[in-house]
């Protein structure tokens, strides 16, 4: 601690020997300073604050038709990029600064001023921003303040409106592309049906269940066929004089010969089933019907034989009753020529179904490739055109002032008093500067042109024990004349600190 305060005493020594240096120092940089903080231009703020009310009644009623919009998100977008430099000479053209800057230097050193003058603030729990600007021209200032506001407010109705005008445009683009891909998938259709006409499917059917009917209808026609021929032989052998035994006597024993067309139907159906064999299993449709058709005609074989009687009349020819049975001869032949007809054109049908075994599987797959890619494309387009007025109904629904409103609580002023600068402070700091600066100058002086102020100091440079000190002896004169020095320092020291206190006085008193 005694070390500690010989130093201390030794530095202040030091000091004292260029203690005019100090003041003089002192009292030019306090001047100075003064006169520069004087100088300095009043500062004005102009501010204005908004509220955003972001809470619409639209946003659930429409939320299930569209995409409904995130304004909280879009008002801190706002505000984050406010500040932003395409916003910034937006402003500086609205209020003519632009036109005042004569080089590029000048245009980016005022962006960058611009920038880091204006402040927004605010919450998102309140809804509630600031935008504050400082200026030492308060109309200007209230002109920027006023263009921000605009600019606020105009850029969070613009910015998603055009994303959804966008949004709009590149579905229409692909809607049109779409439509393109129809009319070639269309055309496409249209070429392949009338190419292949011979060999599409119908509607719901694919080949094989075709050609399953195909042999279903032939088998039932060949049964009616059956049938028919059955019916006219009948007539016929009724014609011939043959009738039904009765039902109280036993069935005469006949020959199975006795209808030889009904045998050689029999025989057709037998041969043509074999046939059918060599080709097929016994589960193929066609072996199915050609043994249901050989069991019903074999059935009715047997009851024909039952029931054939011969007839002993011999003017059976002339009755009423065989003039009938002629006409219904004449039906039934009709009806078996008929019969014919369709089960040969079913036949002729079925060959070439079974002709096209090969190619029209080929046929089936091509058209249900291009129906498919047709299909595909066709949803595709109805999915846009959706969208599309979706995407309109959002931008409409962006752009809606009851989804995002703003009102002005404080519109664009300025201060009438001056907010800065803060003069009392800064003369205070200037004052402080120059003590410092002062003695500062003082002490490296003695450290330039050092001298012994002690014992102590000298017996440490040089080394040698100090036996004594012999003190100063002043003169009459000498000690007048010191005295005026010192009287001379104090009360430069002292004007020195009654200037401080006076400019602190007058700033308190009457602030500029």
């Amino acid at each position: 601690m005694a070390e500690l305060q010989a130093l201390l005493l030794t530095f202040l020594k030091a000091i004292g020997k260029y203690r005019w240096y100090a003041v003089a120092i002192s009292w030019v940089v306090a001047v100075v300073g003064w006169a520069v903080v004087y100088k300095l231009p009043d500062d004005y703020q102009a501010s204005a604050r908004v509220y955003v009310d972001t809470q619409s009644i639209l946003r659930p009623l429409l939320s299930g038709m569209t995409t409904v919009p995130n304004v909280e998100q879009q008002v801190q977008f706002m505000r984050r990029t406010l500040i932003s430099r395409p916003n910034v000479e937006t402003v500086m053209r609205m209020v003519d600064l632009d036109i005042k800057t004569k080089s590029v230097q000048e245009h980016e050193k005022l962006v960058d001023e611009l920038t880091a003058q204006i402040k927004v603030t605010g919450t998102e729990r309140d809804d509630i921003y600031t935008i504050s600007y400082n200026n030492p021209n308060p109309k200007l200032g209230k002109q920027i303040v006023q263009s921000l506001l605009t600019i606020f407010v105009e850029g969070s109705f613009g910015g998603k409106k055009q994303e959804s005008d966008k949004a709009v445009q590149f579905i229409e683009e692909q809607i049109k592309s779409y439509e393109e891909k129809l009319a070639a998938g269309e055309n496409a259709l249209k070429d392949f049906k009338i190419q292949n006409m011979g060999l599409l499917p119908r509607q719901g059917a694919d080949y094989s269940t075709t050609l399953a009917d195909m042999a279903d209808k032939l088998s039932q026609a060949r049964l009616e066929l059956a049938e028919a021929e059955q019916a006219r032989n009948a007539i016929k052998r009724q014609m011939g004089g043959e009738e039904p035994a009765p039902l109280t006597q036993a069935a005469p024993q006949q020959d199975d010969s006795i209808n030889p067309e009904l045998d050689g139907r029999i025989q057709a159906v037998e041969k043509n089933l074999d046939a059918l064999r060599l080709q097929f299993t016994e589960e193929h449709p066609d072996i199915v019907s050609n043994k249901r058709l050989l069991g019903q005609l074999q059935q009715r074989k047997k009851e024909e034989a039952k029931k054939r009687v011969r007839s002993a009349d011999p003017g059976i020819n002339y009755s009423p009753m065989m003039q009938q049975m002629n006409v219904a001869l004449s039906v039934e032949e009709a009806r078996v020529a008929s019969l014919k007809a369709r089960v040969d054109e079913y036949n002729m049908r079925l060959g070439r179904l079974r002709s096209q075994s090969t190619a029209a599987p080929e046929v089936e797959a091509q058209l249900s490739q291009l129906n498919r890619d047709y299909q595909v494309n066709k949803e595709n387009y109805g999915k846009l055109v959706e969208r599309r007025e979706a995407a309109r109904l959002s931008g409409d629904l962006t752009s809606a002032t009851d989804m995002l409103s703003f009102r002005v609580i404080d519109p664009p002023t300025a201060s009438n008093a001056p907010i800065g600068p803060n003069r009392p402070r800064l003369m205070s700091v200037v004052f402080g500067a120059s003590l410092a600066l002062g003695l500062g100058v003082a002490l490296l002086m003695s450290q330039i042109r050092p001298t012994f102020v002690s014992q102590a100091s000298l017996r440490s440079a040089t080394g040698f024990p100090i036996l004594g000190t012999i003190s100063m002896n002043w003169t009459d004169q000498q000690k007048i004349r010191r005295r005026r020095r010192l009287y001379a320092f104090s009360a430069a020291v002292a004007v020195l600190f009654t200037a401080y206190g006076g400019v602190m006085a007058a700033l308190l008193i009457k602030p500029t």
